[in-house]
């Protein structure tokens, strides 16, 4: 029997940074329809503001951490990877193009031969 492994929020303190980083975010947002009569800087001031707070607030919590550690982990992992050279990589698109070609025609005249088999031979519907 596999066990599957939930990560959640653990410590209080953590549940009250991410608490404090949605609270961010909402009063952001509040504060920039509340600001619409001070003008436009204030309102995307405030707003922004608010926002990058409210994401300072996140990568301090646990699960901030967690989350920039597995972009960190992504990023090498896409490192990694071997790009095929531009000779390759034509190559295979024009594979690609070609096959593509080859089922239309095959799809086309497998329409076209269920439809004469249909229409003419056993309804006798001529066009």
């Amino acid at each position: 029997m596999a066990s599957s492994e939930v990560q959640t929020v653990g410590s209080t303190a953590d549940k009250l940074k991410l608490g404090l980083a949605i609270a961010l975010v909402a009063a952001s947002l509040a504060a920039f329809y509340m600001l619409s009569k001070q003008g436009a800087l204030a309102q995307w001031g405030a707003l922004i503001a608010g926002l990058v707070l409210a994401v300072v607030v996140f990568l301090i919590s646990d699960t901030g951490k967690q989350f920039v550690a597995f972009g960190q982990d992504a990023v090498r992992e896409v490192k990694k990877v071997v790009w095929p050279e531009r000779k390759e990589a034509m190559q295979i698109t024009a594979y690609v193009f070609v096959f593509v070609v080859v089922m239309a025609l095959f799809l086309w005249l497998t329409d076209k031969t269920l439809e004469w088999v249909f229409y003419d031979l056993i309804l006798g519907w001529k066009k």
